[in-house]
Order: C-alpha cells, then structure tokens, then sequence
C-alpha cells in the first residue's frame, strides 16, 4: 500500500500509510504494524463501537489504548472501518510473513 487512508472520528483524526497508524486528538499517538493488535468491538445495543490497540508484541504486550465512538461517530466517521479494516489487513500479512521468515518489500 503506497496511498494514505484518513478519517476522522469525534475529536480523532486517524491516518494509515500501510505500515503507521497515526490518531491524532487529545493525546496523539504512532502505532507500526509490526508491533500492535488492533481490535474494533461490533456494535453495542446503543449502537457505540470501542477501538482497542494493545502495543507491543504478541507475547509480551506493553500498553492499551481505548477510543470510544458513539453511533452518530461512527456513522459520520468517512472512511474510518476501510482505514481500520486496512490496518487489521496489514497486522495479518506482516505476521504471516515472519512466520514464514519473509518480511514484505516497501
């Protein structure tokens, strides 16, 4: 991926390059792929969604980061679930690459 994706989500403004994921708000915050899970709850009965980043690796996780939209959030967020959904993708491709020893080409 060589196109940047960007949203904005309540008070966040969220951006992917395909290896950085970048939030932008109160407190801004840089995620790389190799070193986060990414974690989107589905709805709730009110219709909010939670967005969890656990940083640092799989087996030993160092820090949590909680974003909380509410339905009408979500709905305005353009782009927000491509942009997460692109993450998620990324996370997966760059794991299944070092499990096979092989890391993607930029």
């Amino acid at each position: 991926m060589t196109d940047e994706i960007t949203a904005r989500a309540g008070r966040e403004f969220y951006t992917f390059d395909g290896r950085i994921l970048e939030i932008f708000g109160g407190y801004p915050k840089r995620f790389h792929i190799r070193n986060m899970a990414l974690r989107v709850t589905p709805p709730d009965r009110k219709g909010r969604r939670t967005i969890e980043i656990i940083a640092g690796p799989p087996e030993a996780p160092a820090s949590k980061h909680t974003w909380h939209h509410s339905a009408e959030e979500w709905q305005q967020a353009q782009d927000l679930e491509t942009l997460l959904e692109a993450v998620q993708t990324a996370i997966a491709s760059t794991r299944d690459h070092e499990a096979q020893g092989r890391f993607p080409q930029p």
